[in-house]
């Protein structure tokens, strides 16, 4: 089976797009391979990030918050999908993906901006964790060797 490598965007790469790789390269469809990357990353995941993803059986040797620079060489992987998580990601100049990848917004409110007890902070990720697993599983409903960068974007419409 074609496994697709999906890069999860963000600014600084430490909840949202941390989720969107693990939630990826542990999708039960096994479609996926995730990465996950920054323009402007941070020097850490963020603990409950970390947690869940570490609860969904991801590698948390793999956890760390990666410039998006990483995937913009010749030598990186080549990537099939580029999803955006966040408004600031969205908007900034993105490098150059070798192989033209299909892109996409799922844009989600920053989990870790939540303000209040621990419980409601966890709230927050689960439900960027829900959202982002929602499209994924539409994405692998999809016929994804026939994707392009307009049904990709449906996905978010649909969840």
């Amino acid at each position: 089976m074609k496994q697709y490598n999906i890069l999860f965007l963000c600014t600084h790469n430490s909840a949202r797009s941390v989720l969107g790789e693990a939630l990826a390269s542990t999708h039960p469809s096994g479609l996926f391979v995730g990465y996950s990357a920054g323009s402007t990353p941070g020097t850490s995941v963020n603990p409950i990030a970390r947690e869940i993803a570490i609860e969904l059986g991801y590698d948390e040797s793999k956890l760390r918050s990666k410039s998006w620079d990483e995937y913009g060489s010749p030598d990186a992987p080549k990537m099939d999908f580029i999803v955006t998580v966040c408004d600031n990601a969205a908007g900034e100049q993105c490098p150059y993906w070798h192989g033209n990848p299909a892109t996409a917004h799922w844009g989600f409110p920053d989990p870790s901006q939540v303000q209040g007890t621990d419980l409601e902070k966890r709230r927050a990720f689960n439900e960027v964790k829900n959202g982002l697993k929602r499209r994924l599983d539409i994405l692998a409903s999809m016929p994804l060797d026939k994707l392009d960068s307009l049904s990709l974007k449906e996905i978010h419409t649909k969840s």
